[in-house]
């Protein structure tokens, strides 16, 4: 159903979209169901604001699609940059990471998506930034991200009390924490938030329903895009790529009748909005 599509579908100004979140407006039916003069006081903004947020919301049902925005429009209230230590990733991102985005990096084994992450951790650090570093698959250790962050020369006095790591393993876990997310940001004044290895707990969950596995890879999404749009919360995400077998017509197929294979992300198009993806080669 149309209104049950996330506000953050209707492309509107970013700082629209963090007051619509915090009067807990998150669908578009949330916004129809009120009237003009309601919208425009709980959001505190003028009738000129609030007709332009109908407007997008009778233009989405009129189309019957998602009308997706990018990271740039997302995030273009905020211009300041960080840089991922990585020349053609910042060049990508037009010069850097902006607060509010959330960056996909994917590649398969060998490639240094774990070693892009961790230097984008140290680039809000050198800005006395508060990051909360997740790891679950063991990839990158608390004492390997401390090693890897004694190496700068540019670090705050007391840097450690800056950075909080969090090991998780099982799709449960990582559920539990996307509940209490909301409740943390409150209380932290969390920058970044790192996801490394996000692909593992749903690949290791492979016996679940498919239908149980989407939809908990769609509460995901939306916890993030919620995370986001309300606290201005820069996410970075790395994942797997699996092998996919084609066949010669690009059906899939199987190791007997396969012709050629393909790298995908294990997640599929994750997230929906306000992300960059990205691929690293192993011989970035």
């Amino acid at each position: 159903m149309q209104g049950n599509r996330p506000v953050t579908s209707l492309g509107l100004d970013p700082d629209i979209l963090r007051r619509l979140v915090r009067a807990k407006l998150e669908t578009v039916a949330d916004i129809t169901a009120a009237s003009e003069e309601t919208l425009s006081k709980e959001l505190g903004i003028s009738p000129d604001l609030t007709q332009k947020i109908y407007m997008a919301t009778q233009t989405q049902r009129a189309h019957g699609l998602t009308q997706t925005q990018t990271a740039a429009v997302m995030v273009g209230a905020n211009s300041k940059k960080y840089s991922s230590f990585c020349r053609p990733l910042d060049a990508i991102l037009d010069g850097g990471i902006r607060r509010g985005s959330i960056i996909e990096v994917s590649g398969p084994p060998g490639s240094p998506k774990e070693h892009i992450a961790a230097n984008i951790t140290l680039s809000f650090l050198e800005e006395k930034e508060e990051i909360l570093f997740v790891d679950m698959q063991n990839m990158t250790t608390a004492e390997t991200l401390k090693s890897s962050l004694r190496k700068a020369t540019a670090l705050p006095p007391n840097h450690e009390k800056h950075v909080h790591y969090l090991s998780i393993h099982t799709l449960v876990d990582l559920m539990v924490f996307l509940n209490q997310l909301s409740t943390y940001l409150q209380s932290h004044k969390t920058s970044l938030l790192v996801l490394n290895s996000l692909s593992f707990p749903f690949q290791t969950s492979a016996g679940l329903p498919h239908s149980t596995r989407h939809a908990l890879l769609e509460r995901t999404k939306m916890s993030l895009a919620k995370a986001c749009a309300s606290s201005d919360l820069t996410v970075i995400i790395t994942t797997q790529l699996a092998t996919k077998l084609l066949n010669a017509d690009g059906s899939s197929a199987n190791f007997d009748t396969g012709s050629r294979a393909v790298l995908l992300p294990q997640l599929g198009m994750f997230p929906l909005h306000m992300t960059i993806r990205s691929f690293i080669s192993p011989f970035f």
